[in-house]
């Protein structure tokens, strides 16, 4: 998994290396707070975080959000994992996950009242594409869940399996 240096939802820069440190994790890419489908996943991996947990691992969250939209999901949503700014898609666009929503997307966004721009800081309106990566101590991809359909994401049986085979080694 590339490295990467993102600022969490107190400001604080949180780097990979050290998320890997103690136990391997599961890197999840988010399009922001206004989606629904983000909304459930995160809810299903707070649910499941102690088990999870109980594999030595830690759960991230990345989204293309300003560290403030960032902070306001964190203490909303009573998140008890790391949520990750990646403004401008810098660290999505490494993986190569980004896509344009293109303009009559974003017509139809902004007709919803759904701003992307004010959120991310942008006018650019690019998201990720909605990923999760489970991911050893050493760096590698134990395990990936990668789908255009923003409806799909990796079930939780399936981030488990692949931390038993994941494993912290000391």
């Amino acid at each position: 998994m590339p490295l990467f240096v993102l600022p969490d939802s107190a400001g604080h820069l949180v780097r990979l290396s050290s998320l890997l440190e103690d136990g391997p994790a599961v890197i999840s890419f988010n399009r922001g707070h206004w989606c629904e489908y983000d909304a459930i996943e995160l809810s299903a991996l707070r649910q499941a975080l102690s088990e999870i947990a109980s594999h030595g691992a830690k759960v991230v969250s990345i989204m293309p959000e300003t560290q403030g939209f960032i902070s306001r999901i964190y203490a909303d949503q009573a998140t008890s994992f790391t949520l990750l700014s990646d403004v401008d898609n810098s660290y999505a666009l490494i993986v190569g996950l980004v896509i344009w929503l293109g303009d009559r997307v974003r017509n139809l966004y902004l007709e919803h009242g759904l701003h992307l721009d004010q959120y991310q800081g942008s006018g650019a309106w690019f998201v990720p594409i909605p990923a999760t990566f489970v991911v050893g101590t050493d760096g590698r991809i134990v395990s990936r869940y990668v789908d255009p359909d923003f409806r799909t994401r990796m079930e939780i049986e399936e981030i488990l399996a692949a931390l038993k085979v994941a494993k912290p080694q000391h």
